[in-house]
């Protein structure tokens, strides 16, 4: 980790990761020319500025605190030629489209960030790897070539001289970045986030009448609830967004782009020293690290992640992402072990001093995003508090010595990529030892249902296609939902690899029923398969389930006013459709919730559990996910 007895200044100046070993390195043919280029990029304008970067811990600090949730989507890895508005504009709407979704069922804010604007690099299992070459005569022989590691590093083709590492390729990953970026704030600015986008939705590609309807119902509430706000003035002009986030949400939204910050030259490039920004409406600084007037901004995009293979606690990249002040997000798969885990947030959200004011620590507790408690200053030197902030003269004499110390709320993402076949296994002890360290309230979980279930295509004769099965992403992601519950820890969001083109065909299963054999039709992905528009959606509606059914059930406990079958009625009489009975009292049995309260409705319940549980299994093997994600969302148990 970052020496935090070193002044950031000097950090700055010469940053100790370099002297550290670094996971994944890219070996350049010429080291000149590598330093000729991270010259020019550090000389060029961020593309993100650290307001942005504030104005982003400042909501998820309210993740953190179960008050809104994150949307964290995009392609797996980019490629420079996805620099285009057709394909920034489809992944944009896609994200807008899905964050709504969620809206509706949560009713908390959505934060939404891309996988976008810079994700050019990727992680490789191995450096090399063998393709198989013809001669002239037409014999086949072996050769050995570095692995494709992402636009920014080296080319697709297989080709030892494209293969090349290239730092110009460093160079042109900056102006795609902030041509995709320029192109996404132009976008929102020019109207593309109006939320009236629903009465344009079509899902004649769902497969399923059930699922069917059960969109189209949505859709029609959505639109019903806009065209009441239309009519009262309440959808009117846009305001500017201040560093808290506050503006129209019906007609502006913030986005915010993100990567796997795997290039430490790259992003030490663009990490620049800043005077903290100040709030709009206050004089205070917005803080979330040591008590100094400059941070460490990496400025690339607002949030950065670690990967699995790049987590090493006395590695280069931990040492860098301890350094920065944006948020953080960690990758963590089956390999993780519980202390682990606790070691790196220790590394990567220590405590520090919290605001000191005597007139209202309670309300910059809540409005910073803090999670304190009082304790020894750790270095035992006494530091003389700012003007704005001078205690009493009283109050000043009784903590001359002592600091109030904590975690800063959302300042670390833990990204969980266990599979749909190991996460009931891995995740409870992970979830059990972060409850109990002194990161329990200042971390967020998310979970990641695509990296853990990638598989050789079933209809593949080669053995060489990857996919992912639709029914195993919506498993692990079930999987997690109620394991959170369980455990009495809380999912704060979703990552997810999609792409908001309608034909790709990369991921099988899904409300259109995509089959196997159908992948090769339109496959487009150089790295992993990803969700297509039809697939991201059913992902949304099944979020947006879920967190309904658990709002109206924290609701029924708040209030103890409500019969469980007032609740179950209420979420029937909502969607609005006029089903039979026997359906209703399926549904309302799948939402955990008894309509009638007797003791055969609580052993229907227990065996519904039971055939969730056995379907899931099924889903699992049969891929499909078509009639789990009925089952779920429609409470169904056949196909229509």
């Amino acid at each position: 980790m970052a020496d935090s007895s070193i002044p950031v200044e000097d950090y700055q100046s010469s940053p100790t990761w370099r002297s550290k070993d670094q996971a994944q390195p890219v070996v350049y043919p010429s080291e000149d020319d590598l330093k000729s280029v991270l010259a020019k990029i550090s000389t060029l304008p961020p593309l993100v500025s650290p307001v942005e970067v504030e104005r982003l811990r400042y909501q998820l600090s309210n993740v953190a605190q179960g008050k809104a949730f994150i949307l964290q989507a995009g392609d797996c890895a980019e490629l420079f030629d996805y620099c285009t508005p057709k394909q920034i504009e489809a992944k944009l709407k896609l994200s807008l489209l899905m964050s709504l979704i969620i809206i509706w069922g949560a009713r908390i804010p959505v934060v939404r960030i891309g996988r976008i604007a810079g994700q050019y690099a990727k992680p490789r299992s191995k450096p090399t790897e063998t393709v198989t070459r013809r001669d002239e005569q037409g014999n086949e022989y072996k050769e050995e070539i570095l692995s494709y590691r992402g636009d920014n590093i080296n080319a697709f083709p297989p080709d030892s001289k494209q293969r090349t590492p290239d730092p110009e390729r460093l160079l042109q990953a900056y102006f795609h970045s902030t041509a995709t970026l320029n192109h996404i704030r132009s976008s929102l600015s020019s109207g593309l986030a109006d939320l009236h986008a629903p009465r344009q939705w079509s899902f004649q590609h769902v497969k399923s009448s059930a699922l069917q309807q059960e969109f189209e119902s949505v859709v029609d509430s959505l639109t019903d609830a806009l065209d009441f706000m239309r009519t009262i003035g309440a959808d009117g002009g846009v305001k500017e967004p201040s560093v808290a986030g506050q503006g129209s949400v019906l007609n502006s939204v913030d986005y915010f782009i993100s990567h796997e910050g795997l290039s430490l030259e790259y992003e030490e490039a663009l990490t620049r020293l800043s005077h903290l920004p100040y709030q709009r409406s206050s004089r205070r600084i917005l803080k979330g690290g040591d008590r100094v007037e400059q941070a460490r901004y990496a400025l690339s995009a607002h949030t950065l992640w670690l990967g699995d293979r790049t987590r090493q606690l006395d590695g280069a990249h931990m040492d860098y992402f301890s350094s920065i002040r944006n948020p953080i997000g960690i990758k963590v798969g089956p390999s993780m072990k519980p202390q682990e885990l606790v070691d790196i947030l220790d590394v990567l959200n220590p405590d520090v001093e919290l605001p000191s004011s005597s007139e209202d620590w309670e309300e910059e507790e809540e409005e910073e995003g803090w999670e304190g408690y009082e304790g020894e200053y750790d270095h035992g030197v006494t530091k003389s508090p700012s003007p704005s902030q001078s205690p009493s003269s009283s109050t000043s004499r009784s903590r001359s010595s002592r600091r109030r110390m904590g975690k800063v709320k959302g300042r670390v993402m833990i990204i969980i990529r266990m599979g749909a076949s190991k996460i009931s296994t891995n995740l409870p002890p992970l979830l059990r030892a972060v409850k109990e360290s002194a990161h329990s309230s200042s971390v967020i979980f998310l979970c990641d249902p695509m990296h853990g279930n990638t598989v050789i295509s079933p209809s593949d004769p080669s053995g060489q296609l990857k996919t992912r099965a639709f029914g195993d992403i919506i498993s692990e992601l079930v999987s997690s939902l109620e394991i959170h519950s369980q455990e009495g820890t809380r999912l704060g969001g979703v990552h997810l690899e999609l792409t908001g083109d309608e034909d790709v065909t990369e991921c099988y299963g899904g409300s259109m029923r995509l089959g196997p054999e159908e992948l090769e039709r339109n496959y487009q992905s150089h790295c992993d398969p990803r969700l297509n528009f039809e697939q991201s959606l059913d992902v949304a509606f099944l979020l947006s389930h879920y967190l309904r059914k658990q709002r109206l059930e924290s609701r029924r406990k708040k209030s103890g006013s409500k019969s469980k079958g007032g609740v179950a009625k209420e979420m029937e009489g909502d969607r609005g459709r006029g089903r039979e009975r026997s359906e209703t009292v399926t549904q309302a049995n799948m939402d955990g919730e008894n309509v009638v309260g007797t003791e055969d409705d609580g052993q229907r319940l227990e065996g519904v559990r039971d055939e969730m549980d056995r379907k899931k299994k099924e889903a699992m093997l049969m891929g499909s996910g078509d009639e789990l994600l009925a089952q779920l969302i429609c409470g169904i148990r056949s196909r229509r």
